[in-house]
Order: structure tokens, then C-alpha cells, then sequence
């Protein structure tokens, strides 16, 4: 089984800010295996706030060739368990790694991935469209490009509640709140009876990752569900998320890729938490692949290609928050 490494630069459609961070450029790759007459393709974007870069993800699968060579006839999960040895310091490379092989190995069987898992698609959710932060006026702009029916905003400034309020008169669509860990406390449980009275339906990550003290308070005061994001990155976190958030918001990059995450969300389920996907800009490699775990999510945020100004590859369609799967099997990708 070959392996070819394509680095890219996916230009966004508008500069693109949360409470930590502005850029333009969002660094990708793309993972190809290669066996017989079949390719499978996988995708990781870059990450300051988790250290990693793309050259860091094609060094460390550079060193891992000869032994995915020899690795093509495993399932998925014992594929995963074997690299996951080697690279459990680079989840990012593991996922791109693990997309491929999963792709690859559902187009052996002639089936898309959630054929092959057995999953009912008929009652997917829809996928929201980010505001990332901006003047007020460019973000009505922003929305008002994309008319959705349901809008992630995200927050982490000192007029958020004011945002919300302009934003608000320009559309009925529901309104998700992320804000990156830009809040404290008080500010969360404050700003949740002011959010919740204009019409926003959870909050996301309001704290830093690591304030379990302090999310386990607003856990017990917020008026809003509380979904983890930067807290809950690996399987074991599901656990110690219990019981501090409402949900969930699990990351392929950050878990390994989609072999972990139907654990982690099958784990979360059975807590009784909300399941939710979110993305971290990819092309509609990364976002395809998303697709598939749709029938284990109360909520999705896929919409990494949308923020694109050109994608480079060809995958599911999304239209106002509808996804439509591609007709290729595996994840339902081709590079353009």
C-alpha cells in the first residue's frame, strides 16, 4: 500500500477570527493510499493552538511508510490500534492516516463508509454556517452571503452580547455560540440569560479547556446546554466531561480520526450527553468524511469547504444546511 503526502494552502473565503486568532490561510494535508486500483483519501489541517503543522504530520508519517505499506488487509480498528502506537503524540497526522484507511478499505467492499456501518441517514441533522468575529457590519455581511437556517457565531469580544442583538434583526435562523474560551464564569452564566432570550440554542466552550472547577458551575447555573470543545479532544475526556457539559463537540484532528470518534460518541450517547461534530476548516475531504457519522449527531458544524474561496476536491454537497452524500463510495471524494 502506497502512501503520498500532498500539503496544501486552502484560501478562505473571508479572514477568519475566533477569540484567539486571525488567518487567512488554513495549511492542509492530504493523505492518499494507494492499493491496486483503489485510493483512499484522508485530511488534517494545521493548528497553532495544538502545535501542529504540516510538516510535523509528513515527517511523522514519513517514517511510518514501510509499515502502512505492509497494513492493507486489516480492519479499520486494528489499522487505527497499530499506528495509533506510533503517533499518539500527532492525532492530527493519525487522523488523515485513518480517513485514508478508512476510505480505502469501504471502497474495497463496494460500499460508502455508512452503508458499510450500518447507519439509517434519514434523519441527519443539518449543518450550521461559522460567523467568525468581525466588525458588526461585516458579520451581518457575512450572513447575510449565506442565508442558513442555523448560524455558529462566534463570540469571545467585549460587545458579544451586542453582536448577538444586530445580528439577531437581520434573521429567525438559530443561533449556536462559540467562544473558544473567551469567557470566565460569570461572564458565562450572565451572558446565557441574555443569549437564551435571543434565540441561541447552546453555547460552546465558553472557558478554558482546563477550568473543570469552573465548568462544573456554569454547568449547574448556565440557563443554556454547554457543549465541550477545546475539554474534550481524546476518548478518555468523554468520561471527565460527563456531568460538567451538556455535550460534546468531538474533532477527527484532535481525536485521531473516525475510528475514535464513533467511539467517543457512542460513549457520549450512553452518558446521555448531546453528540455533536465540528470541523477545522478542511477541504471537502476532512468535511465528507464528517458526513458519515451524521446519524450519531444532535448537532453538526461542517461547513470547513463553505469557508473555502475554492475547494480541491469534490465530496458531499451541502445546500442551507442539507447534506447530500456524493455517489463515489468510501468517504465520497475526489481530489480536483
Amino acid at each position: 500500500m502506497e502512501v503520498i503526502l500532498k500539503p496544501y494552502e486552502l484560501k478562505l473565503r473571508h479572514t477568519f477570527t475566533i477569540s484567539r486568532e486571525s488567518h487567512d490561510v488554513q495549511p492542509s494535508l492530504i493523505v492518499q493510499l494507494k492499493d491496486g486500483g483503489y485510493s483512499g483519501f484522508g485530511e488534517a489541517t494545521s493548528n497553532p493552538y495544538y502545535n501542529i503543522t504540516v510538516k510535523k504530520m509528513m515527517d511523522d508519517l514519513r517514517k511510518l511508510e514501510p509499515l502502512i505499506a505492509s497494513k492493507s488487509n486489516l480492519s479499520p480498528e486494528l489499522f487505527w490500534n497499530e499506528m495509533y502506537v506510533y503517533l499518539k503524540d500527532n492525532m492530527f497526522a493519525l487522523c488523515a492516516l485513518d480517513l485514508a484507511y478508512n476510505d480505502i478499505y469501504a471502497k474495497k467492499k463496494s460500499k460508502k463508509l455508512y452503508e458499510l456501518w450500518g447507519f439509517d441517514t434519514s434523519n441527519n441533522p443539518l449543518t450550521d454556517y461559522t460567523i467568525g468575529i468581525d466588525s458588526i457590519d461585516k458579520m451581518i455581511s457575512k450572513m447575510k452571503e449565506f442565508p442558513w437556517p442555523i448560524y455558529k457565531i462566534k463570540l469571545g469580544t467585549k460587545e458579544d452580547i451586542k453582536i448577538v442583538e444586530a445580528l439577531r434583526k437581520h434573521t429567525d435562523a438559530i443561533f449556536r455560540i462559540d467562544a473558544n474560551c473567551g469567557w470566565t464564569v460569570d461572564e458565562t452564566i450572565s451572558n446565557a440569560k441574555a443569549l437564551k432570550a435571543l434565540g441561541v440554542e447552546f453555547l460552546e466552550q465558553p472557558l478554558k479547556a482546563d477550568d473543570w472547577e469552573g465548568h462544573k458551575t456554569v454547568f449547574k447555573n448556565s440557563v443554556l446546554p454547554v457543549i465541550a470543545d477545546e475539554s474534550c479532544q481524546v476518548e478518555t475526556d468523554i468520561a471527565k466531561c460527563n456531568n460538567h457539559f451538556h455535550g460534546v463537540n468531538v474533532k477527527l484532528v484532535k481525536c485521531g480520526g473516525l475510528t475514535p470518534a464513533k467511539r467517543m460518541l457512542n460513549e457520549a450517547r450512553a452518558f446521555g450527553m448531546k453528540t455533536m461534530v465540528g470541523c477545522m476548516t478542511e477541504s471537502s475531504v476532512g468535511i465528507s468524511a464528517i458526513a458519515h457519522l451524521l446519524p450519531l449527531l444532535d448537532y453538526v458544524d461542517m461547513d470547513g469547504a463553505l469557508l473555502l474561496s475554492e475547494d480541491i476536491a469534490h465530496g458531499v454537497n451541502i445546500n442551507e444546511g442539507v447534506i447530500e452524500y456524493s455517489n463515489t463510495n468510501g468517504i465520497g471524494v475526489s481530489l480536483i
